[in-house]
């Protein structure tokens, strides 16, 4: 039984969710590799809005390898699994059609922005409550950080939404 009742597209492009999904898996795969996280790090200006936007990019940083054998691989890469899997889920629940009054890319680009906003916060949040022992207000705090990744780099989920159809 399907989940939704999207028509499958025979014009070669995908949905608006589908090609948001790929651009979120593709931003924190490659702004999220530790080679991309070093290089931020060692060359850019953090007191200027391009290196702060650039080290923000690398936010949901992943590795292969976890320096503390307490917490795993799984517990450092966690956050960035998670504002995936909620961004996918995300993208796929609102669909712009339903959520508009006139349908058009105005409102497929900004739905887009929203559930990686959404998803970057709502992942950041349970990633820091599942593997925390902190207080709850530094939960809050670290959620904050997320729900700002999430709004200054959802435009890019937001214009690659433009490219599928609804």
């Amino acid at each position: 039984m399907a989940l939704t009742n999207r028509p499958r597209t025979v014009s070669g492009h995908g949905t608006a969710a589908g090609t948001g999904t790929l651009a979120a898996l593709i931003l924190v795969a490659v702004c999220g590799s530790p080679w991309y996280v070093g290089w931020a790090e060692t060359h850019t200006d953090p007191n200027s809005a391009g290196g702060w936007f650039l080290r923000l990019l690398a936010w949901p940083a992943w590795k292969f390898d976890s320096d503390d054998p307490a917490q795993g691989v799984l517990a450092t890469d966690l956050r960035a699994i998670l504002v995936l899997l909620l961004a996918a889920t995300f993208l796929y629940l609102v669909p712009t059609s339903q959520v508009a009054r006139v349908p058009g890319s105005a409102s497929q680009f900004l739905s887009g922005w929203a559930a990686y906003v959404l998803a970057a916060g709502a992942g950041t949040l349970v990633a820091t409550l599942l593997t925390g022992g902190g207080p709850l207000l530094a939960a809050f705090q670290t959620t904050g950080a997320g729900a700002t990744y999430g709004f200054f780099a959802g435009w890019i989920i937001g214009l690659a939404s433009l490219g599928g159809r609804a």
